[in-house]
Parts: structure tokens; C-alpha cells; sequence
């Protein structure tokens, strides 16, 4: 099987794939992801979501879903990655793909050039055995770089409308991105660089999160606005503002709505103890941590990690966002569904009038 054949074959059994991107590093892209994946499952637990880290030079989502040194298992179909919570309380999935999981130590370093990381990010994409996913997340790295590129050019089918004449072919998923900054100006600097990246390639965007937007004082539950607050909000409204009918664009960028502002997320430390604390959890199905298959008189089942995480004071928050995101992915759902049932109707008028 070639390699686009894989590819399209992966991505025939993934509902939404969503892409997290940020301009500059350190902004919390990753939390942010691994936060919506777990806000998605607490919205509905029968979900099926998969976290891609594509970070190659920094991975960091074995570390905080607490899966450091868990190994990936190859099959004859390919790496099978690494679960989470695999609690019989729950019947939704949260499965996870890193290069963090390939390394032999979580200090080793990852010193490689643009073509072996081209390779690496297509890999995971075609040789990641996910099965059915309702969601898959893409953690990506900072900017504009390699992984990016190998990505998008991977991800092409997903933005290509399909042909009305061609042959019938399995449904893909639609493809989407979510910026991330944090309030502070040069932050947001970096952030617009990305929001050009992201139209001149033509990718679909939710909008953008403000990230550390104020600190959650863990006494009182006020919120301190340690980097300031309202930046993303300002940025986003001000690029709404440029793109008024007859206002001129840059180049390459084609019309289109401006960048809709998701929400703010606060630093809250009890988001930073549940992560860190995330490793000491996991444990093998069937242990007392979890309860296992154990009869009535074994120890009670330990929370898992999603529903630990309902109970921090910022889920709120993101909770609301993953709401917007998952409204905004169906409304786009059914406009690529009307656009492809105008299609199928344009080919048939054709179809009659030449015959």
C-alpha cells in the first residue's frame, strides 16, 4: 500500500481532526491541548479522542498525562499508542502518539534535520493504529517550521473538496486549527505571523485562546492578571476590524471572517498539581487505584484523570471553550455538506443537458 493509500486509510476512521498552534513557545499549546481532550471527554465519556504530539524536539504530553515510560507496541497495522485511564467507570477512550514514547530517556535529545522530521510527522500520521476517533488533537511545535509543513502537505486530501465525478471514496475527517497566545504584545506579535500562515494556507480556524490570562489565587479565587489580560481579545477584535468588506488584504490571504476570540484560560495551580501529580495515578487496569474487576470488599475506584480534572477551577472555563470548538467544527461539517451536495447537483444538471 502506498503511502497516500495509508494515509487516507487512517484518516477514513477519524471524525475531526484539530490542530493547535501557537506563534511563539511557552504559551501552554499543550496544556491547552491535553485540557480540550479532556474537556471533550467530561462533555460526553463514550468519546473517542487521540492526542498527536508532532513537538519532535520537545515533547511534552507523556509527561503531563503522567505516560512517561510506557512503551509503544507495533502490530502487523501498525504502532498501537499508548491509553489512559482504562477504567471500566468510563466507556470513551483518550489515546496518545509521541516521539517521547520512542526515546530512551526523557532527557534524550532529538537533533535532526528537516527531511528525517518530514519523514517522522508522516509516519505517525499513516502508521498510528488510532482505530475509531470522534477527535484527534494535534499538539504541533512553536512557529512555522518543518513539522508544519510535513503536516499540512500530508493533511492536504482533508482541505481538497472532493470530486463529484470521482469514484466513491471513504468520508474523511475535517481538519481545523485553534491559535494559542498569552496577553502579552510580543506574544501576540508571534501569534499574528502564525494567523498568516494558517490563510495562506488555507486552513480552516476556530479562533484563538488567550492562554495564562491572570493567576488563580488558590486561597481566595480571585484572579491576578500576572502578564495582563485582554491582549488576545484586542488582537482579535482589530484583525476583525481589517477584514470589513472593502478593506484590502495582504497578499496571498483570500476574504474571510477575522479571527473569533475563544476565551481566556487562567493560570490555575491546581491544574499544574493535577499534571504533576498525573504520573503517580497511572497504573495497569485491574490494580486497586482504579478498582479493577476486584469484588465488593476491595478498595474504592480511584478518580481518573478526566474526572479529577472536572473539579479544578478553571474547567469551567475550558469546558466552555471545547463547547465553542465542538459548535463551530459541526457548523462546519454541515457547510462542507451543502457545498458537496451543490456539487452532486451541478455534475447532474450537466449530466442532463448533454444527454
Amino acid at each position: 500500500m502506498d503511502a497516500d493509500a495509508a494515509l487516507v486509510r487512517r484518516l477514513s476512521h477519524i471524525q475531526h481532526v484539530l490542530l493547535v498552534l501557537s506563534g511563539k513557545g511557552g504559551v501552554g499549546k499543550s496544556s491547552i491541548s491535553v485540557q480540550l481532550a479532556l474537556a471533550l471527554l467530561a462533555h460526553d465519556p463514550t468519546l473517542r479522542v487521540g492526542l498527536l504530539d508532532v513537538d519532535l524536539t520537545g515533547p511534552s504530553l507523556p509527561r503531563m498525562l503522567g505516560m512517561e515510560g510506557r512503551d509503544v507496541l507495533a502490530s502487523d497495522d501498525g504502532w498501537v499508542p499508548v491509553y489512559l485511564d482504562a477504567s471500566k467507570a468510563r466507556l470513551g477512550v483518550l489515546a496518545c502518539m509521541s516521539i517521547g514514547f520512542l526515546l530512551s530517556s526523557s532527557r534524550e535529545s532529538v537533533v535532526w534535520r528537516g527531511p528525517k522530521k518530514n519523514a517522522m510527522v508522516k509516519q505517525f500520521l499513516a502508521e498510528v493504529r488510532w482505530g475509531e476517533l470522534d477527535w484527534l488533537i494535534v499538539d504541533t511545535p512553536p512557529g512555522t517550521s518543518d513539522e508544519h509543513i510535513s503536516l499540512l502537505e500530508s493533511l492536504r486530501p482533508l482541505l481538497m473538496p472532493p470530486s463529484p465525478s470521482a469514484p466513491l471514496a471513504p468520508p474523511l475527517p475535517t481538519l481545523s486549527a485553534l491559535l494559542v497566545s498569552t496577553p502579552q504584545a510580543v506574544a501576540l506579535l508571534d501569534v499574528s505571523k502564525e494567523l498568516s500562515f494558517v490563510r495562506r494556507t488555507r486552513l480552516p480556524l476556530l479562533g484563538l485562546v488567550e492562554n495564562m490570562s491572570g493567576y488563580v489565587c488558590p486561597h481566595c479565587g480571585d484572579i491576578v492578571g500576572v502578564f495582563g489580560t485582554g491582549g488576545g481579545e484586542d488582537f482579535c477584535r482589530r484583525d476583525c476590524e481589517k477584514r470589513q468588506p472593502g478593506m484590502q488584504l495582504p497578499e496571498g490571504e483570500e476574504e474571510g471572517e477575522g479571527c473569533r476570540f475563544l476565551g481566556r484560560v487562567p493560570i490555575d495551580p491546581e491544574l499544574v498539581k493535577l499534571l504533576d501529580a498525573a504520573a503517580q495515578s497511572q497504573q495497569p487496569t485491574g490494580s486497586a487505584i482504579d478498582g479493577g474487576a476486584g469484588g465488593g470488599g476491595g478498595p474504592a475506584r480511584r478518580k481518573t484523570l478526566v474526572e479529577r480534572y472536572e473539579a479544578i477551577p478553571s474547567f469551567p472555563v475550558v469546558a466552555q471553550i471545547a463547547e465553542t470548538v465542538r459548535t463551530l467544527v459541526y457548523q462546519q461539517v454541515e457547510r462542507e455538506a451543502n457545498e458537496q451536495g451543490k456539487r452532486l447537483v451541478a455534475v447532474e444538471r450537466r449530466r442532463r443537458a448533454t444527454s
